[in-house]
């Protein structure tokens, strides 16, 4: 079995296409991973859905029949021409796969190198899979590890200093449009975590800003959290509030456009929209006094944040590096461990077989089964320790899930050796812990 992983980022892909790959809708997400997990190819699978990629992370058994059927389905799911999709995907493998994940989660591949919100994208990426069941052991320990990873690096390096992010870099254009936002009044559509992100920093930098949501409630408490300077309204005044707002973002969930032309009104005012959704939230024209900026648009002052920053991720790859070898080592032993409890207890299993066989058949006095007992112990201690010493040290070792399978064919362990695997994913002692 490989890890293997299917990228479209803003690397590859402009926002147009990945608006069309993208999983807003968990029923949609759903039904593509049971899609691809019923086939023979693949046996766990993840997606992660956000507004600068989509990345497929799979357990598979071939890559290139995994890789034929995972761009097949998301041919069919988002209409994008097949072979458009295989030009732009960008494909890892095995150590590459798992690279890249840890990357992904410590930031270094974002669009705002040092952004703290995909741990936790990632984290509910992995938790819907997860719970629906088409996340499982492989990925489990994957995603711990990578989550390890980021932590490591944002405790090893100042990447995450001064924190910045989409919704941030957003705020700091129309900063250096209008030099200042003080006072000025902002509209912001959507009550998630980039409209949170993007309400915190417009308030701290002085402006005053309106919170309007489908539900109410969402909206209240995000104004709310954002003290004096904020204000919510319905979702009703939105036509409203774009006409009289200079500025307004937009992020909300919603897979179809919620602001569009038959809103507007012509004003003698310039309004800039920035559309930080994905899928685009805004679907309007632009004209001398309609100004519109998408997730896309925002990449020169996002690189102005990263040079800052380029000396600290270069010590991060080279941590990511060395923390997926950790990775696989880790992997390994997890074999190797249970494989040498399930030696000692067949071991353990057969002597006390052959004691009692030798006290049925007078061979052994029964007062003297303690004695003997200790004795053959001592005996399969001495015989396996030089092969539990082996088994150990597989870890650097690229043939070493070979050697396992062999060891458990051998003397026919397979059963305890399943028996004996005791690895649970951080995120499952989490949810025992609750109960």
């Amino acid at each position: 079995m490989h890890y293997m992983s299917i990228s479209f980022t803003h690397k590859n892909t402009d926002i147009c296409v990945r608006e069309k790959l993208s999983f807003s809708d968990n029923e949609n997400k759903r039904k593509f991973l049971q899609n691809i997990c019923s086939s023979k190819y693949i046996s766990e699978a993840m997606v992660l859905s956000t507004c600068n990629r989509v990345e497929i992370f799979t357990r598979s058994l071939e890559h290139k029949e995994a890789e034929d059927l995972i761009l097949s389905q998301l041919h069919q799911s988002s209409g994008i021409d097949l072979e458009e999709l295989t030009t732009r995907a960008d494909i890892y493998e095995d150590e590459g796969s798992i690279h890249h994940l840890f990357s992904v989660a410590s930031s270094l591949d974002s669009l705002v190198i040092g952004e703290t919100q995909i741990v936790g994208q990632l984290k509910d990426a992995f938790i819907f899979a997860y719970e629906n069941g088409f996340a499982k052991l492989n990925i489990s320990r994957a995603m711990h590890y990578a989550f390890k990873c980021a932590a490591s690096i944002r405790n090893s390096t100042d990447i995450s200093k001064n924190h910045i992010s989409v919704s941030s870099v957003a705020v700091a254009k129309a900063k250096e449009i209008f030099g200042s936002i003080e006072n000025i009044e902002a509209l912001i559509v959507g009550a998630g975590e980039m409209s949170r992100l993007a309400g915190k920093h417009l308030v701290a930098s002085g402006a005053k800003v309106t919170i309007i949501n489908r539900s109410l409630e969402n909206a209240k408490d995000l104004a709310d959290e954002l003290g004096i300077n904020a204000s919510y309204d319905s979702i009703s005044k939105l036509a409203q509030y774009i006409n009289k707002n200079k500025i307004i973002f937009s992020a909300t969930g919603s897979s179809n456009p919620v602001i569009t032309d038959d809103m507007l009104e012509n004003k003698d005012f310039d309004r800039y929209f920035f559309d930080i959704a994905v899928p685009r939230d805004i679907d309007i024209t632009p004209t001398d006094k309609i100004h519109i900026f998408a997730v896309d648009d925002l990449d020169e002052i996002v690189k102005k944040n990263t040079t800052i920053r380029e000396e600290q991720a270069q010590i991060a790859y080279a941590l990511v590096g060395d923390m997926t070898n950790e990775f696989f080592k880790w992997i390994q032993s997890l074999s190797s461990t249970p494989i040498i409890k399930a030696l000692r207890f067949k071991a353990k299993e057969v002597a006390e077989n052959e004691i009692q066989k030798a006290i049925k058949k007078g061979y052994l006095k029964n007062s003297d089964k303690e004695e003997a007992r200790k004795l053959v112990h001592q005996v399969f201690k001495a015989f396996l320790h030089t092969p539990s010493v082996n088994l150990k040290d597989l870890g650097n070792k690229v043939e070493a899930d070979a050697i396992i399978r062999s060891v458990q064919y051998i003397f026919d362990i397979q059963d305890k050796f399943k028996e004996f695997n005791f690895y649970k994913c951080e995120y499952e002692w989490e949810k025992d812990s609750e109960i």
